[in-house]
């Protein structure tokens, strides 16, 4: 599976979380910094999630301060549920009725065990594909027709 990360500061969680993703055999595309520069989150959490529009990742990961920003930022895009998941129940829950397929991180509010509850959530938990769930995503898809 290829990961497409975004992120505007080059942290520890930054390098934790690749870190866990590699040690989960993921491929990592990154768009950051690599150093202590900053970069604008919108641009790099455009850069990450158009991969997954463009099937040149599976999933992307976005991260800023608080998260907010590039969760809003990715949901501009049609075909992108990304969720700020803050813990691992919100990650299973975007997964498992959302069917998220960008998940959003806060560089500020995270520490390594918190990153790798949701990780282990996000990645095992999958999308209910019964018929109540299906119609929730249909009707996501047909405001995004109407933009």
């Amino acid at each position: 599976m290829i990961i497409s990360i975004g992120t505007d500061q080059k942290t520890k969680i930054v390098d934790e979380l690749i870190s866990q993703l590699k040690k989960r055999d993921y491929e990592i595309i990154y768009y950051g910094p690599k150093g202590k520069e900053n970069l604008d989150w919108t641009q790099t959490t455009i850069n990450a999630v158009k991969l997954v529009l463009e099937n040149k990742a599976d999933e992307a990961i976005v991260l800023c301060g608080t998260g907010t920003g590039a969760s809003i930022a990715a949901n501009k895009f049609n075909g992108i549920r990304a969720a700020l998941c803050n813990d691992s129940e919100t990650a299973a829950g975007a997964r498992k009725w959302n069917d998220a397929n960008v998940l959003a991180l806060s560089l500020n509010n995270l520490n390594f065990q918190n990153l790798n509850e949701i990780l282990d959530s996000w990645f095992t938990t999958k999308f209910l594909n019964d018929t109540w769930n299906k119609t929730q995503i249909n009707i996501l898809k047909k405001i995004e027709s109407n933009n």
